[in-house]
Formats: C-alpha cells, sequence, structure tokens
C-alpha cells in the first residue's frame, strides 16, 4: 500500500521546495485560492455530520483540504488547515454560545468572545497537521502519505489529552451510515477516522495525479466494498430474550431545573412516570434528574421509591449529585434502585463544566463574569458495574459516551450499555443530535444495545448495529418504550482497543520520516 501511494503521487520532479522556491501549480484550483476555499472545505466537511447527515463530504472536505496542501511551504498549509478547522468548529461547535449566553446568563459579546476562543482553539489541532505534513518532506508523496496518519494521531490527542480531551467532529462518526461503518466494531472510531483520511488521501491523488489513477481507484473501491461486506458481520450474541424498558423523558428547562420551589414538582413527575410503568424491568431516567443532593433525598425520597420499584419487580437506573461530606467531595452519579441499589460516580468530567482546569485563573474568570459551574470529583475507573434488569451494564452519564475506551472497561461482563445526559444546556442548537451520533458509536463498537435517556432529548434505543431503532420526540415530556436484547462477546475492537491503532500509525509514520531522509526521488523513479 505504502508503495502504491508514494508511487502514484511522484510528480517527477527531484526539486525540493522551500519557501523561496518558484512553484509550478498543479491542475487543482484549490492550490491557488486554498486560503478562500479552505474554511469552505471546513464548514463542508461539518455538514458530514448530524443533524446534516452528507456523510460523503467527510471525504470530500478532506480530501480537497490534502491535496490544497501539496506544492506549497509549510507556513501556507498551516494556515489553510487552521481556516479548515475554523470553518468546521466554527459551525460544528457554535451550541458553545447557547450554553453560555442562554443557560449562562452570560452577555451576548462575551459569550460570543469565549466561543470564538473555543473555536480556535480546537482549530490548533487539524493547524498543526497541516505544518508537520508538509514540514517532514518537501515530497509530495510522502506530504500526502503522511497527512492521515497525523489527521489521525491528532484526533486522539484532541480526544484525550487536552483538557481532558474533546471528541467532537471525528471523521468517522458520519460513516454510520456508509459501508465504512463495518470497519468500526473491528478498528474503532479512530481506525475508522484513519480510513477515512486515507480514503481522502487518495482521492487527493487522484484530483491532482494521473499516475496509476486506476490502479488508485480500485483500491478506494475495494475499501468501500470491503466495509460494506462487513457490515453483514455480527461479533456478539444474544444471551437472553428480550427486556423491556422505559425511557423517562422530564423535559425540564435548564433555567427551571435547579429552582427550589421546583423540586418538589420535577420529583413528582419523575415519581408518577416511574409509577405507570411499574412492572417494567429497567426504568431509566435522564442525567441529574434528581434536583437534590444523595444525602439530602435519600431516606425521603429515594429509599421509598426503591423499595417500591422492589415490590413491583422493576430496577429503576437515576441520576443525581452524590456528597461526600466525611471528604468534602461531590460526584455527578448514577444510582440503581430496587433488586440491587448500588451507585456509579463519574468519572470522565467535562472541564469549565464539571470542574475548573488552570486554577485559580479559570475560577477567577469566570466569576467575574458571574457563570456558576460545578467542581465535582471524578470517580475510580475500577468502579464495579451497575445491574439492572438482571444484567450488568456499562454507565456512561452524559460526555462520558464520546470515549471509546471507557464503553469497553469491563465490557466483557456487561450485556447492554446504558447513558443518562442532559442536552438542554444547549437548546434546539444542533448539539443534540452530534451528541446522538456519538453514542450511537459506542452501541457499534461493542456489540451491544445502548440504551440513552435524557432530559429534553435525543432519547432513544439504539441496536448493536448503531442504528437507532426507537427514538422519543424531543422537547416532550413522555415515556419511550421498547426492548433490548441482553448481549455476550467482544468485538475485535472491544478486545484490541485503540493502542495498536495507534502504534500502527506511529510505525507508518516513522518509515514515511525515515523513507523521504534516506530514498531520494531519482533511486524510487
Amino acid at each position: 500500500m505504502y508503495n502504491l501511494i508514494t508511487d502514484s503521487l511522484y510528480t517527477g520532479s527531484s526539486q525540493q521546495l522551500s519557501q523561496s522556491d518558484t512553484m509550478k501549480p498543479l491542475a487543482f484550483p484549490g492550490l491557488k485560492y486554498g486560503e478562500l476555499l479552505a474554511p469552505v472545505y471546513g464548514i463542508l466537511f461539518t455538514l458530514s455530520f448530524a443533524p446534516f447527515d452528507y456523510p460523503y463530504l467527510a471525504i470530500v472536505a478532506l480530501s480537497f483540504l490534502f491535496a490544497s496542501w501539496q506544492q506549497v511551504p509549510p507556513k501556507r498549509a498551516m494556515l489553510r488547515a487552521y481556516l479548515f478547522g475554523l470553518g468546521s468548529f466554527g459551525l460544528g461547535v457554535s451550541w458553545v454560545y447557547v450554553s453560555i449566553h442562554d443557560y449562562g446568563y452570560v452577555p451576548a459579546i462575551v459569550s460570543g468572545l469565549f466561543t470564538v476562543i473555543f473555536v480556535a482553539v480546537w482549530s490548533l489541532f487539524p493547524m498543526v497537521v497541516g505544518y508537520l505534513s508538509t514540514a517532514i518532506s518537501q515530497k509530495d508523496n510522502v506530504r500526502l502519505f503522511t497527512a492521515p496518519l497525523l489527521w489521525t494521531l491528532f484526533e486522539y490527542l484532541r480526544g484525550h489529552l487536552f483538557l481532558n480531551g474533546f471528541p467532537w467532529l471525528l471523521s468517522a462518526y458520519p460513516q454510520l451510515e456508509t459501508p465504512l461503518a463495518g470497519y468500526i466494531p473491528i478498528v474503532g472510531t479512530y481506525g475508522t477516522s484513519f480510513i477515512v483520511a486515507a480514503l481522502a488521501t487518495m482521492i487527493a491523488a487522484l484530483i491532482i495525479h494521473k499516475k496509476h489513477a486506476r490502479l488508485l481507484a480500485v483500491v478506494v473501491i475495494s475499501l468501500w466494498g470491503t466495509g460494506y461486506l462487513l457490515t453483514n458481520l455480527t461479533w456478539t450474541q444474544p444471551i437472553g430474550g428480550p427486556v423491556n424498558v422505559a425511557l423517562i423523558q422530564g423535559n425540564i428547562r435548564q433555567d427551571q431545573k435547579w429552582l427550589p420551589e421546583n423540586k418538589a414538582k420535577t420529583l413528582r413527575l419523575y415519581q408518577t412516570l416511574t409509577e405507570q410503568h411499574w412492572g417494567t424491568p429497567i426504568i431509566i431516567w435522564p442525567e441529574t434528574s434528581v434536583p437534590a443532593f444523595f444525602s439530602e433525598i435519600n431516606e425521603p425520597f429515594l429509599r421509598p421509591l426503591s423499595q417500591a420499584a422492589a415490590q413491583h419487580h422493576s430496577d429503576v437506573i437515576a441520576s443525581l449529585p452524590l456528597d461526600d461530606n466525611t471528604l468534602n467531595e461531590y460526584y455527578n452519579a448514577a444510582v440503581t434502585l430496587g433488586q440491587e441499589s448500588r451507585i456509579y460516580r463519574k468519572t470522565h468530567l467535562l472541564p469549565f463544566g464539571e470542574y475548573l482546569p488552570w486554577q485559580p485563573v479559570s475560577g477567577f474568570v469566570l466569576k467575574l463574569i458571574g457563570l456558576k459551574l460545578g467542581n465535582f470529583t471524578p470517580g475510580s475507573l475500577k468502579q464495579p458495574l451497575l445491574k439492572a434488569g438482571g444484567y450488568s451494564f456499562i454507565t456512561s452519564i452524559c460526555y462520558e459516551d464520546a470515549f471509546g475506551d471507557l464503553a469497553i472497561n469491563h465490557l466483557q461482563t456487561a450485556a447492554y450499555l446504558v447513558n443518562l445526559t442532559n442536552d438542554a444546556w444547549f437548546g434546539h442548537s444542533i448539539e443534540g443530535p452530534q451528541h446522538m451520533q456519538i453514542a450511537r458509536m459506542r452501541a457499534l463498537e461493542t456489540g451491544r444495545f445502548l440504551v440513552r435517556a435524557t432530559n429534553t432529548g435525543i432519547t432513544g434505543i439504539v441496536a448493536p448495529t448503531g442504528k437507532l431503532i426507537k427514538q422519543a420526540a424531543p422537547f416532550t415530556t413522555t415515556v419511550l418504550t421498547g426492548a433490548i436484547v441482553p448481549m455476550s462477546g467482544l468485538t475485535p475492537y472491544a478486545k484490541i482497543g485503540d493502542v495498536p491503532i495507534l502504534y500502527s500509525l506511529l510505525v507508518l509514520l516513522l518509515g514515511a520520516v525515515v523513507y523521504d531522509k534516506y530514498f531520494p526521488k531519482h533511486l524510487i523513479r
């Protein structure tokens, strides 16, 4: 594969490029107008994601972006990549403004400034890819070969290292509805992102070069065809009959949720909707559906509810803040009530939403603008699994469903996945559909049903194929009922995780660097 790509991208020139070189334009308009078109490519990239759902635009946009880097100095490639990021994140995470302004009550100009900073920071990641991909080598073949490697590695870095990770708008997410979905249970999100970026590279080569065009076309078609065949494989199997579930969508407005005068009304709402479905084995409430600390509400509300659930052979999965007064710590938690009472403490916290990095500066700034946020403690990764309906399950609270490595932690003993979310912070923005798309990836990666209860939407049931098979109407107070099948077995991705994929990409990147240094063009004609 390496020789095929490098040979096909060879342009026949033995001259290396520098910023002072006279560069011969390729027959590609994006080269000449790259700075103007780069934000457009970024917008096209984001249009591949929910709720727009034009999945093939992810590959098209990356193809044009990678092609626009060729035969330009690293600084221009860096600029184009940064402008791409501004276009992509500017549209894709515009919901940050809604959260800060509409529900954080921060003035519009300050909210806009914070949103611009947020977009500008995450755009640095594609910018670095653009720079490194072109700075590693002045050869077109090496530049294009390293582009998908670096793109995927920096998606992983963005998703895990900086600010506790921001795995949003990853290239693999839109592929849930394409033949490339067949690769997801095998190589996971990041492995599939590499396949997307590699396809984009080969298409870029077809755009700007003619050598080996037919062979590259065969490879592209083969990757698509193989993915389609893989979608017909099943990696997990049922271990029992269907289990009925009831997902309660309270639809409590975020600006009303924590008002003291509304607490009793909210508790009555969830209790009433739950009692209407007694006898259902699994009843699920959304994130922080109980607007009170555990110590405050356990005896008067949770314990009687747990006893009633047990009497009706139901298990209730609820969520609320947990306080540990002895250690002065607070957790975003989920509890099971009924046959077994257990507690899960959220492990992966949302920066600036659930904890404050960069203290004391961040705390001072947020206090200055009057934005009140939580300060939770992360739970342990070694917590025992919760159990409901007779089966253990993987729990994720809100943002945790964006991390595939959390979903496969202890998966061998889990029969299904549960996600509790409150996306009311983002109103009617595009965040809700984006978040559900991310959650669906976890079902496909693990080969498990996923049940997702949210406050305002999107509440739904996802099959092990990643298909959303049932959904509640957003922004309505309702109960979504359906059935899931407990599953066992592990997908290839659940067995190996992300590490082997990342090491393979690093080895390929090292190989490209060695190739560039020790194999001049005149030796590989």
